[in-house]
């Protein structure tokens, strides 16, 4: 006979509010998940990923959300409507959770070692001194690099890949059967990510533990799990071995999922198009004081000599890990962030001019930035946030920006009845085409696109980059890309440029740089963006 399920979930159904606005966030769900097996939960936002996993340790807002049907037994123990002594004996004991941000999951008041322990002294009762060596342990376990001097640092201290290992650790501070990991990669760094991945897996070898993993990106499920559920509008729609329903999915949503990645080819750049931009040893230094007068002892060489040259119509890919120096070089561009070399935007000094002076020119050099909603102000209207540039650069009537902000949202493929909507209305891809039409308003020559797609979903981002790519042609555009994702990267840039620690490492064209990368970190990161096991 076989052993039972460790976890449970048989027709789950969770709806939000009550009455004519209730909404069925999950629709009958069910699925097991046995000891020491890997189970994905995949789909687009809001398809009832995170509310069904979050519904396994019942932490969804009561009276908010509530279970009109469904059961979820946890080693045969009911946890829908158990004690709250029950569950906290489940929580975090036997089931722990890793959360998608890390920097929002993790108490900024508190040091690294104080957020450890506080779940050790908990559940297991440890005095403080066992908590510490527990604490240190674990760090050491998780990969932390200089785990003792890490003990008293704050989570801003660390940097996005160590945050998420802290988490990790805190997660398997009890060593549960059963983790949780609600999208622990997304905002990770495609190295990092490969790391981490590597990492849970040989955790879980280590603790024998099950492991739900909820996740958009199909690339890290062929990687992580043993079975695949499918996920679209509160429904799992298919499910099976990730080899059966990858290699042959019998659902719509399912191969539509599959084929989501983004695709095509940067536009063709013209030889005689005239350069826009122009970049000559380029430095940005951040100094590091200290003492009680503040003396500077040294600099941070955010970026540390960068040229390169954009032309009309042309799209530079910036690539490499966070803190390599990609968004520096697109403020230090705009001139919204100090530097030193020389910044040329169509044949004018950018760095001899005052910002009185370059006020004019701004309207020309616009920016799209990573995550639409906290760029967008929900207090705005769509109309108000497109049309603030050109109240700000005051062109036209009022009756000329009307028509303006229209053929602006029609160019970005939404609808210009729109305009007296609020962003919080929208999903996520339709709040960075709002953010990308709020530069195109102002008929740019040159735009930075600081990671625009990456807190999207795969089927969201392939449109995205399909518009990004339609807009160049049509209006000549040239493009600053930066971005994590190589993936990305290859269907929009033509030229590659690869960063780190401030400087440039590699670069040529993007079928260079992608087939025949020529330095090992070039190929690590291809390595990690592809999942490939090595590159030749």
């Amino acid at each position: 006979m076989s052993e039972p399920a460790l976890l449970e979930v048989r027709d789950l159904a969770v709806i939000f509010g009550s009455g004519p606005g209730a909404v069925a966030a999950v629709k009958g769900v069910s699925f097991d998940i046995r000891r020491g097996e890997t189970v994905a939960l995949v789909g687009e936002s809001g398809s009832g990923k995170s509310v069904t996993a979050l519904s396994v340790l019942q932490l969804l807002p009561y009276p908010t959300a509530r279970h009109p049907r469904g059961s979820i037994r946890f080693r045969g123990q009911e946890m829908i409507g158990a004690p709250a002594r029950d569950l906290l004996q489940v929580r975090g004991n036997r089931v722990s959770m890793i959360f998608q941000e890390p920097m929002t999951s993790l108490n900024p008041l508190h040091t690294i070692e104080r957020q450890v322990n506080e779940v050790l002294i908990l559940h297991k009762g440890l005095s403080r001194m066992a908590a510490r060596k527990r604490t240190l342990e674990l760090l050491e376990q998780v990969g932390i690099p200089d785990a003792a001097r890490r003990l008293d640092a704050y989570p801003h201290q660390l940097s996005g890949g160590q945050r998420q290992r802290v988490m990790i650790a805190m997660a398997l501070a009890n060593e549960p059967d059963l983790l949780i990991a609600d999208e622990p990669t997304t905002a990770l760094d495609v190295t990092i990510q490969a790391q981490i991945l590597k990492l849970l897996k040989s955790l879980q070898a280590k603790y024998g533990m099950a492991l739900l993993f909820i996740t958009h990106d199909l690339g890290i499920v062929r990687k992580v799990a043993d079975r695949v559920c499918v996920m679209t509008q509160g429904e799992i729609v298919e499910q099976g071995a990730v080899g059966d329903v990858f290699d042959r999915p019998q659902h719509a949503y399912t191969r539509h999922l599959l084929s989501a990645e983004p695709k095509g080819k940067p536009v063709a750049v013209d030889p005689a198009a005239r350069e826009i931009v122009q970049l000559d040893d380029l430095k940005v230094h951040f100094p590091i004081k200290r003492g009680l007068l503040r003396r500077t002892i040294g600099y941070v060489k955010a970026v540390d000599g960068v040229t390169l040259t954009l032309k009309a119509g042309h799209t530079i890919g910036l690539v490499g890990e966070s803190g390599s120096g990609k968004t520096t070089i697109g403020l230090a561009l705009l001139r919204l962030e100090r530097s030193e070399g020389g910044i040329r935007f169509d044949g004018q000094d950018l760095q001899a001019l005052s910002q009185r002076e370059i006020r004019p020119l701004r309207r020309q050099m616009q920016i799209v930035f990573q995550d639409p909603f906290s760029s967008l102000s929900p207090r705005m209207t769509v109309a108000e946030i497109v049309g603030e540039g050109l109240e700000v650069h005051g062109i036209g009537t009022e009756a000329e920006r009307v028509r303006l902000i229209d053929e602006a949202l029609r160019e970005v493929g939404l609808d210009p009845r729109v305009r007296d909507r609020y962003p919080h209305e929208f999903s996520g891809g339709q709040r960075q085409r709002i953010a990308i039409a709020r530069a195109l308003v102002l008929k740019p020559r040159f735009i930075v696109l600081d990671e625009p797609t990456s807190a999207l979903d795969m089927s969201v981002q392939a449109q995205i980059v399909d518009l990004l790519r339609d807009l160049q042609a049509r209006h000549k555009l040239a493009y600053l890309f930066i971005s994590h994702d190589l993936k990305v990267v290859r269907a929009l840039a033509d030229e590659v440029v690869v960063l780190r620690q401030g400087q440039v490492v590699e670069r040529g064209s993007a079928e260079q740089v992608f087939t025949t990368p020529q330095t090992p970190y070039t190929k690590a990161l291809i390595a990690a963006a592809f999942n490939l096991e090595t590159v030749a």
